[in-house]
């Protein structure tokens, strides 16, 4: 439970008697008033003598808290209404209030039939005409339940909200990405490749820098293989997908052209480390286990690798070099890396 101290005017009291005077009106005029109001503010109120935790006063809503009438509260103490927890949060809190000149603020909850019921509670000790020290706290609760429920429903919302805009976020990035993505191996396909290139030779133009590309086509399959049918050609492809994304960073774009020909770019690369990474992958084909009703299925991959600018200077004679190192691979035998040959122009040394 929170509890919080508010300052107040040292001369309260003496502003409260000289208000009733001005009036006309007696203490226990004015004092029955505020209390009529508390009434009408649906507030709880009470007033017990804190040395024996005592009620000796409340109001028709405080004694319905504990299922009684005011007459029955009076003379009854905290620790006969409620769990001991409960009502020891309280008496430490009006032994802190009986403490303080000002009024105490301070959060309490409730649990009664099962229900638990929230309130803010101004507490304020009541000074004593004879000037002795105070024995008795006035206390006002002020029910919070409904309000606390409200905030948890706005909240609860919010958060449906919030998730449902996520979701909604995800599946129009799955949509999008769908659009671009093979289905099979999980690469980009054709259009969304051709862009990306594009978009790579402006670049490395632009930059004075080298970009590396790789045809790669898969190796003709065993008899065995082809007899098992096209779920198992599938499950190539999908191991083979798999190996490119693993292999291509997020500036690399990797693509299925066609059947079972591929194509990956390598941003930022030069020939001998596309080479040497090309190489990495078609050993890992090599060695790939992939099963499909109880075989290994295996597969292998040629591997033709050209740059940019050193073996072609656009985008269409990279490719057509990529595809000729492609070639050269395959006639000696697949499962092998072939490089583009560097072209020399007039006058290089």
């Amino acid at each position: 439970m929170n509890q919080t101290t508010l300052s107040a005017p040292a001369d309260l009291s003496e502003a409260s008697r000289s208000l009733a005077v001005s009036l006309g009106a007696t203490d226990a005029g004015l004092a029955s008033g505020l209390l009529e109001v508390l009434d009408r503010m649906d507030a709880l109120v009470s007033i017990k003598e804190v040395a024996s935790g005592v009620y000796v006063y409340a109001n028709l809503r405080m004694a319905a808290l504990f299922d009684r009438e005011p007459a029955g509260l009076l003379s009854s103490r905290d620790a006969e209404l409620m769990e001991p927890a409960q009502a020891n949060a309280i008496r430490a809190a009006e032994q802190t209030a009986l403490a303080h000149v000002a009024c105490t603020v301070g959060q309490q909850r409730i649990e009664r039939n099962g229900h638990r019921r929230e309130f803010s509670v101004n507490r304020v000790s009541l000074p004593r005409d004879d000037g002795s020290t105070p024995r008795h706290v006035l206390s006002v609760w002020i029910e919070l339940t409904a309000q606390r429920q409200r905030e948890m429903q706005l909240q609860q919302a919010l958060t449906q909200l919030e998730q449902q805009q996520v979701a909604t976020e995800i599946q129009r990035r799955e949509t999008q990405d769908h659009a671009v993505r093979d289905s099979a191996t999980g690469l980009y396909q054709r259009l969304h490749f051709d862009d990306q290139l594009r978009r790579e030779v402006d670049l490395s133009s632009r930059e004075h820098r080298e970009f590396a590309l790789v045809s790669i086509a898969i190796d003709p399959h065993s008899d065995a293989v082809k007899a098992l049918g096209v779920d198992a050609r599938m499950r190539v492809l999908e191991s083979l997908g798999r190996l490119l994304r693993g292999n291509t960073r997020a500036m690399d774009a990797s693509c299925r052209l066609g059947e079972d020909r591929f194509a990956v770019l390598l941003s930022g690369v030069g020939l001998a480390t596309a080479h040497s990474r090309m190489e990495g992958l078609r050993r890992q084909c090599a060695t790939q286990i992939v099963v499909f009703e109880g075989r290994d299925l295996g597969f292998t991959v040629s591997m033709g690798v050209a740059s940019f600018p050193h073996t072609a200077h656009s985008e269409e004679d990279l490719m057509c070099a990529a595809d000729l190192a492609l070639a050269e691979a395959c006639k000696w035998g697949g499962n092998h890396v072939a490089l583009a040959s560097i072209r020399f122009e007039p006058g290089e040394a």
